[in-house]
């Protein structure tokens, strides 16, 4: 079979879901809007966590986390494949598709172990009050923060590295908005059975301890509601966990179909939409599911808000 040479030719064609569509320029202005959504509320929430010292505790030092990954996660696809589309040059290079990969899959894994530690911290404020500051103290908090972040980029560079030192075949067409592992591993010529059985086991390690963990704490998390006596208490647990319970519903779906599903069962298709459900509509959702129903960010929102226009009413 007849290869080329990817890392001194011009790389990869990217045909991703707006090539595909039935409709590419509606779908395009959708996920442009979806881009500018998840840009603007979690650039407002981090701005909302930063400036508001009452809301400088653990569990909106891990939402200000979040909010950081659901940022810069659409930032690495949307942009590039928005400008692909509208200048009709869908080329990517071969160190570009190496270093977007790393980034995608640095993002979407240090998201994965922050929401087990997002589940943690609101199983320990809610089941064990007393010790919260005590089991979830700011070095707690920060080591939990650095272990997504390292754990994420130490397995986001081995994963990308082997992926990229393939042979690629003479089709350079990705059929996928961006560079990811299942797609690429299409167009390689040699053997990736083995390959792909390690890719399968790093979603199974990643996703699946992660969502039990989380299942877990939440389900301690109800039996401790259900015993409150307040009712006052008893909703606002169940309104922070069910916004949570959420974001993990919808972050997991679309990576457990991408990761751990065989890929004889999904088309590429299916692919893109999956990969667009989890790494473009979870980050622009998630602050609106977190900031709407918290009433703590709400009243914080209105303190940043109002002092801002005062200033400028100064002037």
């Amino acid at each position: 079979m007849e290869v080329f040479n990817s890392t001194l030719g011009s790389g990869f064609i990217l045909v991703g879901i707006l090539n595909d569509s039935g409709f590419p320029e509606l779908l395009c202005a959708i996920i442009t809007a979806l881009y500018f959504l998840a840009l603007t509320s979690n650039g407002l929430l981090l701005l909302v966590i930063t400036m508001d010292v009452r809301l400088h505790m653990p569990m909106y030092l891990l939402l200000w986390q979040l909010s950081l990954m659901d940022l810069l996660q659409p930032s690495v696809i949307i942009p590039k494949a928005v400008l692909d589309f509208l200048l009709k040059d869908n080329t990517i290079s071969f160190g570009g598709c190496a270093f977007q990969m790393f980034l995608a899959l640095t993002l979407g894994s240090a998201e994965d172990l922050l929401l087990s530690f997002m589940a943690y911290d609101r199983y320990v404020a809610i089941c064990h009050p007393l010790n919260y500051t005590i089991l979830m103290s700011q070095k707690v908090c920060c080591l939990m923060i650095a272990t997504s972040w390292i754990l994420a980029s130490l397995s986001a560079l081995g994963y990308s590295m082997y992926t990229m030192h393939y042979p690629f075949c003479k089709s350079r067409q990705i059929r996928h908005l961006f560079c990811e592992i299942p797609p690429l591993l299409k167009l390689a010529c040699g053997d990736t059975s083995t390959y792909e059985l390690m890719v399968y086991l790093m979603g199974v390690t990643l996703l699946f301890p992660a969502l039990a963990a989380i299942l877990t704490s939440y389900s301690l998390i109800l039996l401790t509601v259900l015993h409150m006596p307040s009712n006052e208490g008893r909703k606002k647990a169940l309104v922070t966990c069910s916004s949570h319970l959420t974001v993990v519903g919808m972050w997991y779906g679309g990576a457990i179909f991408m990761y751990i599903l065989p890929s004889s069962f999904h088309s590429p298709k299916q692919d893109n939409i999956s990969s667009v459900f989890y790494m473009i509509v979870t980050p622009a959702l998630n602050p609106l599911i977190y900031s709407l129903r918290n009433n703590e960010v709400i009243e914080a929102l209105r303190r940043v808000l109002g002092k801002k226009f005062s200033v400028h009413s100064t002037f």
